[in-house]
């Protein structure tokens, strides 16, 4: 799988600047990763995504990581999280730190008994609005089927007023393939609950083609 440049500029959603005098937006990155079942074996997919934000964010920018686990609303889910230094050999620095990071979670990676995605968006909108980025975006990559501890409460409004939701990879479950429904339902009820929460919605299912998706 290739990931352009114009790729990662679509998931941000970035434009030409109009002006050559006008400094760039700083943007907030939050990547969650499902480690779910059998969810584990699309990591690789994920590690690209993450090694192009390295090559694509700048100064000022922020980039976290996060597993989505059996509670997700904790600092020990956090794989890595940086924002990068105005200084370029600094700046390398924290890049090749945190994609070491990135390789030791991939290569150790075990599936979780359950999946708190609530828990860990939450988490993911209060980290990004601490960052106080002018563009903040979410990065969900999950089936999006949430299987909460027993006792574990989730049915609350997710505060997401100026962040950017992006579902990627949303894998189909072997029921899907029975019931369609389940799959449709699923992505229905995120859509909803991101824009109760006040934040904008986009699934992509097709990284081969995201550009065109993320444009459409």
């Amino acid at each position: 799988m290739k990931f352009g440049k114009q790729l990662i500029l679509a998931i941000l959603g970035l434009g030409l600047v109009a002006c050559g005098d006008q400094a760039p937006k700083t943007r907030a990155v939050y990547m969650l990763i499902d480690t779910s079942g059998t969810y584990t074996q699309e990591l690789d997919k994920a590690q690209r995504i993450t090694n192009y934000l390295l090559g694509t964010l700048n100064a000022g920018d922020t980039l976290a990581l996060a597993r989505i686990d059996s509670g997700s609303f904790s600092e020990k889910d956090m794989i890595g999280k940086v924002t990068f230094d105005i200084r370029p050999s600094t700046a390398t620095a924290q890049k090749y730190q945190f994609k070491r990071k990135l390789d030791e979670f991939v290569a150790k990676a075990r599936p979780s008994g359950h999946t708190d995605i609530s828990g860990g968006v939450l988490q993911a909108s209060e980290f990004l609005q601490e960052t106080q980025a002018e563009e903040k975006i979410i990065l969900v990559f999950s089936d999006l089927e949430e299987d909460l501890v027993k006792g574990h409460v989730r049915k609350f409004t997710i505060p997401l007023v100026g962040i950017k939701v992006v579902a990627l990879n949303v894998t189909k479950l072997r029921t899907d393939n029975i019931d369609p429904r389940d799959y449709l339902e699923r992505l229905d009820n995120w859509e909803k609950r991101v824009y109760e929460g006040g934040g904008a919605w986009k699934v992509v299912n097709d990284l081969d083609r995201l550009e065109r998706l993320l444009n459409s």
